[in-house]
């Protein structure tokens, strides 16, 4: 009887070791959703006796009017300049004492403000940070100074060929949509944007339940959720529904070619269109298709031909940039004002022949390899994370993204790539914006 069990253990055994192995997923943070509609995610990292807290707030330049351009990021930038209690001076000691950050911005889909601190330092930096975002003083004096820096920046963008270049791309790809227009805004609109208009707009969009918290470091879960309840659970809910900006107008599928006669010995190209949205589900055969087109680096297909066979260009590459809202698809090169011409002809040749042939199974499963085997290094430092985890929650991902990222990518088949390169790539309707040594670059139309 012992022989028997000791062979039915040793046989079940066996048998463990033959069934697929089930991993359970685990979540990138925990989630919950305060009283007051705020969403909060922890991540616990014990490494490093450091904080991380991330703010994400549905405030970006979709939701500013046009004729206020530059609105959005004027109000985050502000936040961090004075609040009720403390001068912009004060908040930069306060900071420098302790040895953390404490920065804002704002990007088209959305405004942040980040907090660095040490795990010692948390309860003061979590003060700054709550100030900050609670009671922005947006005083005449700082508003006058920041639009100030942002005018100069504005005219210094006019000295840059790749600058002039991408704006000349996105007004032409975007039209009259935020993504059509510098977040900085323009001279004009700067210049009327008033304090009323800028406490209005945060009025409106700073709510707990348009904003999300990450908190990624060295905390205890109960801890830092008491934290932030005490020091946000006040913050009041918003008066209702803010309208923003849909998807873009879609363009017609034509060649519309922009000059920019500069004397410089480097033509600046973006050749592109519209692309997908975030949420489109074929954001991963995309990605695996642009990964091949020029997305890879030195694997990648233009540089092959673009800078390997024909030696027209040092850097050239593709992306796509995804957002709330149809972002941009581009091919950005730099090339002698001479060979402006054949590189072109060179990336549509590209883009045509990745919808009629597809790719090959070593370039998929190349692509594949780099991609699942890369995604680790965006989880290796605490504002990596934070960073990730925001986006998979901000966009709706779902919080097993990580888990599910290589199941995604793998499941991606040439079949899909060639769907996708159909459905997604223009070569006969494109923006071409080519800032350049007209006379040298003799480009056709």
């Amino acid at each position: 009887m012992i022989r028997r069990r000791g062979g039915i253990a040793a046989l079940s055994s066996l048998l463990l070791l033959l069934l697929p192995v089930v991993v359970t997923a685990t979540p990138l943070a925990e989630r919950q959703v305060l009283e007051n509609g705020l969403t909060l995610l922890i991540r616990s990292s014990r490494a490093l006796p450091i904080v991380t807290i991330k703010v994400t707030v549905q405030a970006g330049s979709l939701w500013e009017p046009e004729t206020r351009a530059g609105l959005a990021n004027l109000t985050a930038l502000l936040l961090t300049r004075g609040t009720a209690s403390r001068t912009a001076a004060q908040i930069d000691e306060s900071i420098d004492f302790i040895g953390a950050s404490l920065s804002s911005s704002a990007d088209r889909d959305l405004s942040e403000v980040n907090l660095t601190v040490l795990k010692k330092d948390l309860p003061k930096g979590l003060e700054l940070l709550t100030d900050v975002l609670l009671h922005p003083a947006f005083q005449q004096g700082e508003i006058a100074r920041k639009v100030q820096e942002l005018r100069a920046a504005l005219r210094k963008r006019q000295e840059n060929p790749g600058e002039v270049a991408e704006e000349l791309f996105n007004e032409l790809v975007f039209g009259h949509h935020p993504y059509g227009r510098l977040l900085e805004g323009n001279d004009t609109s700067l210049a009327t944007i008033t304090r009323d208009e800028i406490t209005e707009f945060y009025r409106a969009h700073y709510t707990p339940e348009r904003t999300l918290i990450t908190v990624v470091g060295d905390v205890d879960h109960n801890e830092i959720t008491d934290q932030i309840r005490t020091s946000l659970g006040s913050w009041s809910r918003g008066t209702g529904f803010v309208k923003r900006a849909t998807d873009p107008t879609p363009l017609e599928r034509k060649i519309v070619v922009k000059k920019v006669d500069r004397s410089v010995t480097q033509a600046n190209i973006i050749l592109g269109h519209q692309g997908i949205r975030r949420d489109n589900p074929d954001f991963y055969a995309v990605t695996v298709m642009n990964y091949i087109l020029g997305g890879g680096g030195f694997s990648s297909r233009l540089v092959e031909r673009i800078r390997e066979r024909n030696g027209w260009a040092y850097d050239v590459s593709s992306q796509f940039s995804p957002g709330l809202e149809r972002g941009a698809f581009q091919v950005v090169l730099q090339t002698k004002n001479e060979t402006a011409g054949p590189a072109v002809q060179e990336v549509v040749r590209e883009l045509r022949r990745m919808g009629e042939q597809g790719v090959t199974d070593r370039e998929l499963a190349d692509a594949k390899a780099h991609l699942t085997g890369s995604f680790p290094l965006r989880l290796d430092t605490n504002a990596k994370l934070a960073g990730l985890i925001s986006a998979v929650e901000y966009y709706k991902l779902g919080l097993d993204y990580a888990d599910r990222y290589r199941t995604l990518i793998d499941g991606v088949s040439k079949a899909d790539i060639l769907r996708v390169a159909r459905a997604y790539l223009k070569p006969d309707g494109y923006v071409l914006v080519v800032v350049a040594d007209q006379a040298k670059a003799a480009l056709s139309e």
